[in-house]
């Protein structure tokens, strides 16, 4: 009994020191930022901006204004949640082809971005993108399409929300988002209270209830980051217009190898939404 009684103490105590762990390392848990810009989009002739936006918490964050001649739209990219900009150029080079003008920004603490990483940051650095779309360049908000990878997802999904009453972009692409960030740490820690503890939410399914523009959602069966059921169920929540594309592939690499049907998807959703 002595025995049972100490392995059982030992499994507690190693339960709470792990359970403490990833409550009070939450931060580093979610966001890996990365500061060297590896490339930038003339490396791949593309004519660019750099451009510095002053967030509502007086933070500086960087961002790329990519314009296409004779433009059909324009995208504004929220990336996921490691590397910064200079990572995404595969991206980039889709939506130029497209014919769309790109603006992406780095969150607070990713790339030349000062600050640090937040939940409410994201947010700050979306408006602050937003408005120097509407405001500064004087874009039309129905020629804006808002796209999201991964944990970008969640951002463009928070910031239609947000405009959902006021000026509404065209349309909104979500691509290998998660239904809520404690659903996505309960996949991945299924022992841990990850619902009681999340100090994040990114709430895509509630993002969802209010938003009424076309929405393409893009998920992989094989993400092993991001179950394909979460994405399913994110279809099922949002409104019509909708577009469900099964790509193939992994978290990271499903645009590139889900190739034609990926980028017909895209012109789909540009078409139908940039009338």
């Amino acid at each position: 009994m002595n025995t049972v009684a100490w392995i059982f103490g030992i499994t507690v105590v190693l339960f709470l020191i792990f359970t403490g762990f990833a409550y009070f390392n939450q931060t580093g848990m979610i966001y890996y930022p990365y500061p060297d810009i590896e490339t930038t989009p003339a490396e791949h002739r593309m004519e660019h901006e750099d451009v510095y936006l002053t967030t509502e918490d007086g933070t500086r964050v960087h961002g790329w204004w990519i314009p296409r001649q004779n433009a059909h739209g324009t995208v504004l990219f929220f990336h996921g949640n490691a590397g910064n900009i200079s990572h995404r150029m595969e991206s980039i080079k889709l939506f130029h082809n497209q014919q769309q003008n790109v603006f992406i920004i780095d969150y607070h603490g990713f790339g030349q971005s000062g600050g640090s990483p937040s939940e409410q940051a994201t947010y700050e650095d979306a408006i602050a993108a937003w408005q120097y779309l509407t405001i500064e360049r004087g874009i039309n908000a129905s020629s804006i399409v808002l796209f999201g990878r991964s944990l970008g997802g969640g951002v463009a999904a928070w910031l239609a929300a947000q405009l959902a009453t006021k000026e509404s972009p065209a349309g909104l692409i979500l691509e290998s988002t998660f239904t809520d960030l404690p659903a996505l740490g309960a996949y991945h820690y299924p022992l841990l209270p990850v619902r009681l503890l999340s100090r994040f939410h990114y709430d895509n399914l509630k993002q969802l209830s209010v938003i009424n523009i076309p929405i393409l959602i893009a998920h992989s069966p094989d993400d092993r980051i991001v179950p394909y059921e979460q994405g399913q169920r994110l279809f099922a929540a949002a409104k019509e217009p909708k577009t469900f594309l099964e790509m193939k592939g992994d978290h990271n690499n499903g645009f590139m190898v889900t190739g034609e049907a990926y980028t017909n998807s895209l012109q789909s959703l540009f078409q139908s939404a940039l009338k």
